[in-house]
């Protein structure tokens, strides 16, 4: 028989995405057949499955932990923000349309709500633990009688809830009481415990706290998770970049800067996860076209809504400068939407994304982009690369990523410009091969008159060391007895 166990918030972004990853970790080591599954997520950052399916980036991490193939199953439910209160929802890793919000909450998403209890029939036949994440609260009263990924899959699996709070961001005992009072009273008895996640400092000074709350709600605290450090594990929520737009000072010391365009439907930014772990250098996200003067790298990274991006870039005056760097000789990358911004032509006679069916790109790279009603989902191998950047010759075989996106660009693979300082590619992470981030780095580096280093980062071996660390603090930080008790 199946055991399930599920993590809800009080918030978005307070830790049930890691909290999941870590139990999957946890109970692969253990031995048992085990899955994780979110009836729905709402995210840009997403992945594409062997079978050419789309699914949310944070149940890839989880199933990894679990070392498993992501597989559409796990998420079968996702929604992709396109602007003005609408969304791209997909079924089973198919897009089926575009849906206003109102639409969506108030008639589509309990029809959506079949796919999830057969996504979970086919998971709960083929594995016998699924540890499952909901999404944001399920005491938002405005959409929860229609809410398909917190309490209304509790309720159909009567699986146990842990409720997780941020201490971190402060009010963490208000959430949880408040969280608890404001659900029915069967769903508040589906609750059976209590996690304390992202804390710092000295855990004994918190144990007034974990004694008020049992008091309080008669709900055990299973646990106090630490704040941990650079966890190196791909995140799923947006918010996350409000860490990572820092800018770096002149004073730095590490040698090469590089700044990702924080558009404002930006998708896939673990797409430069990898090139954020190396030692030599200093990624950042930038909200200001000034910012842009720090950088050696400048990348344009996908979009949701390539036109709007590209339009709002001239809006913000961001073009003009990347214009400006370019002519200077800086490197800029584009990847997917931005690849199809640094391009001559967007036409879009369906006007799927915007009311123009044609735009002037960057035109720093020699292809034109038309967008059509197909979207192209795919994994993909690049058998060799072999082009001049920066003065460099970079060659690199083998190179593993995917695609994601609507339209057809005159140019594959990786197309380079004639001055050799601009590249792009419809291939999310590329940079994910350790033997062509090395190499592109190294390019810089000499282009700054810094000699080359070689590869010392594997970044699937990282990913490991990190499941491991993140599952041996959760391991330690949780009542394990109680969390198995728990779940029968």
């Amino acid at each position: 028989m199946t055991k399930y166990l599920m993590f809800q918030g009080t918030s978005s972004h307070v830790g049930k995405s890691i909290l999941t990853t870590a139990l999957c970790r946890i109970f692969y080591r253990e031995g048992r057949r085990v899955a994780p599954f979110k009836a729905q997520n709402m995210a840009l950052n997403s992945f594409v499955t062997a079978d050419g399916l789309e699914m949310g980036r944070a149940q890839v991490a989880q199933a990894e932990a679990a070392n498993l193939a992501p597989r559409v199953e796990m998420n079968p439910v996702l929604l992709k923000p396109t602007g003005n209160a609408t969304s791209q929802v997909i079924i089973n890793g198919r897009a089926v349309g575009v849906m206003s919000a109102a639409a969506y909450h108030q008639g589509y998403s309990l029809k959506a709500f079949d796919a999830v209890k057969a996504a979970l029939k086919k998971l709960s036949a083929e594995f016998d633990t699924i540890i499952i994440e909901g999404a944001g609260s399920p005491a938002e009263v405005n959409l929860k009688a229609n809410d398909i990924v917190n309490m209304r899959v509790a309720k159909f699996l009567n699986a146990p809830v842990i409720l997780v709070a941020d201490i971190d961001r402060g009010g963490a005992l208000a959430s949880l009481v408040g969280t608890l009072e404001l659900l029915d009273d069967d769903e508040r008895d589906l609750v059976k415990g209590l996690v304390i996640n992202k804390f710092r400092g000295d855990v004994n000074l918190l144990l007034p706290a974990v004694d008020f709350l049992e008091k309080k709600t008669s709900k055990p605290v299973l646990g106090t998770v630490p704040f941990i450090e650079k966890l190196g594990i791909d995140d799923e929520d947006s918010v996350s970049l409000d860490d990572k737009t820092l800018v770096p000072s002149p004073q730095s010391l590490v040698p090469i800067k590089i700044a990702v365009i924080r558009l404002g439907k930006l998708s896939n930014f673990t797409d430069f996860d990898s090139l954020a772990g190396e030692a030599d250098v200093n990624l950042f996200y930038a909200t200001n076209p000034d910012e842009l003067d720090a950088a050696d790298v400048i990348i344009l990274p996908g979009s949701k809504n390539t036109s709007e991006d590209l339009i709002n870039l001239r809006g913000n005056h961001f073009a003009e400068k990347i214009l400006q760097r370019a002519k200077d000789g800086a490197a800029i990358v584009g990847i997917c939407g931005g690849f199809q911004m640094l391009g001559e032509k967007i036409f879009d006679p369906l006007q799927t994304e915007s009311n123009h069916t044609e735009l002037d790109g960057l035109k720093l790279l020699p292809i034109e982009t038309t967008f059509n009603a197909e979207k192209f989902t795919r994994q993909v191998t690049l058998a060799e690369v072999d082009f001049n950047f920066l003065g460099s010759r970079i060659t690199s075989k083998n190179l593993d990523g995917y695609e994601i996106h609507s339209g057809i660009s005159s140019g594959q693979g990786i197309v380079v410009s004639g001055q050799g300082n601009i590249f792009g590619t419809y291939i999310h992470g590329i940079f994910d091969n350790d033997d062509f981030r090395r190499k592109f780095l190294n390019a810089v580096r000499v282009n700054k008159n810094l000699p080359p280093l070689e590869s010392t980062c594997n970044v699937r071996a990282e990913k490991q060391k990190n499941y491991e660390r993140l599952a041996k603090t959760v391991r330690e930080s949780l009542n394990m007895d109680l969390l198995n008790k728990i779940m029968g």
